[in-house]
């Protein structure tokens, strides 16, 4: 599994598609075996959705989100877990652990 966190000073930043950075994580039997961080590459409508698809994120895990890339996310079976906050150590750890459940926090914009 390949996870995607939007990545602000080491959290969760707390807009999607404006976060300076993504962390993406390779996950195996319950495990971190590859973390790395990217660029944004740009906040056009579809671009980052595109880009995460193509470098095989299965999943994504944020703060909030718009409801129109949930959609295109969606097109790319690409899970979004939504309510998440805090340290992305933290949130891997939690994630790993099964302890994070999205909570429909979407953006209203």
């Amino acid at each position: 599994m390949k996870v995607a966190i939007p990545t602000e000073n080491g959290y969760v930043c707390q807009h999607f598609g404006r976060s300076p950075y993504y962390t993406i994580v390779d996950i195996e039997n319950n495990k971190e075996i590859k973390r790395e961080l990217i660029e944004n590459p740009g906040h056009e409508v579809g671009i980052i959705p595109e880009f995460l698809n193509k470098i095989g994120a299965n999943c994504i895990i944020c703060s909030g989100i718009g409801s129109r890339a949930q959609e295109i996310f969606a097109r790319y079976n690409i899970e979004t877990i939504m309510g998440a906050e805090g340290k992305i150590d933290d949130v891997i750890k939690n994630f790993i652990s099964g302890k994070i459940e999205s909570k429909g926090s979407a953006c209203k914009h």
